[in-house]
């Protein structure tokens, strides 16, 4: 009988390499959450709302105020106030509207790491926040002086740069609270009246409590953010002040947003 040799036979394993998959870049991601404010028809409107409530509240002080109050910290004011409503608006919808809309499935498919969607969002909203602001100024700018020149009353620069800044750092936190809403609740709506309650109940409940129980007066400015925010549009804050914003703050604002951050990273994206 023949032996049969039988020569093993070597698998040939061929190792592939992957080339590297680079991440977007932040700047991108950036860029494509600042589109996605302007490109609904909603975002668009909200956007000009911006330009429109600047230019009515501009009108408003031409037409209505005193000769003697046309200043420019008069327009700066007038100008502020929807600004402070409509720029937390701003950064509760780029945040919600990924739950509201059902997007955040694609978005966070397209960039896995959810940290990363999230900071770009909050700086798309900085830069909204920051570029508005700027527009607001300058509209003021122009106001005061069509409206000096209309009723030809003195020109009058009483706002400085400090104070403009201030001004701006003011608006910045106002919308990163809307933010931190938004990130928290993640629902338009709910977020939206959570924000009327934390700037305008919280701080009519804490004013009472400051008149009526002595104990509380000296304990507002360390627990009350809004009464501790208002320094930065009075003027410029002392140091005690600025310990004020940065206590509540962190009460406020960080620890929430924390927390919000927290949650989104764990829960599943519907």
């Amino acid at each position: 009988m023949t032996a049969v040799h039988v020569e093993p036979v070597l698998e040939q394993r061929q190792i592939i390499r992957r080339a590297p998959v680079a991440r977007v870049p932040l700047t991108r991601v950036i860029k494509v959450e600042l589109r996605k404010m302007f490109d609904t028809r909603s975002g668009f409107w909200l956007m000009a709302s911006i330009v429109i409530a600047a230019l009515l509240a501009t009108t408003a002080v031409i037409l209505f105020a005193p000769d003697s109050e046309l200043t420019y910290a008069t327009f700066g004011t007038a100008i502020g106030f929807p600004m402070a409503v409509i720029l937390p608006m701003v950064a509760i919808l780029s945040v919600t509207s990924e739950w509201s809309q059902r997007s955040g499935l694609t978005t966070f498919t397209l960039v896995p790491h959810r940290s990363r969607v999230i900071a770009a969002k909050a700086i798309a909203s900085v830069v909204v926040a920051v570029v508005s602001m700027l527009l607001a100024f300058t509209i003021g700018a122009l106001g005061n002086l069509v409206g000096t020149t209309i009723t030809g009353t003195p020109l009058v620069w009483d706002m400085s740069l400090a104070q403009c800044l201030y001004i701006v750092l003011g608006n910045v936190l106002g919308l990163l609270t809307g933010f931190m809403l938004g990130v928290l609740i993640r629902s338009s709506s709910g977020a939206i009246v959570a924000y009327f309650v934390y700037s305008l109940l919280l701080p009519t409940i804490f004013g009472v409590l400051a008149v009526s129980q002595d104990w509380f007066d000296s304990l507002r400015p360390w627990v009350d953010v809004s009464y501790a925010q208002g320094a930065l549009f009075n003027g410029s804050p002392t140091g005690e002040e600025w310990a004020h914003i940065g206590v509540t703050g962190m009460i406020w604002l960080l620890i929430p947003l924390v927390v919000g951050v927290w949650r989104v990273m764990r829960s599943e994206v519907k």
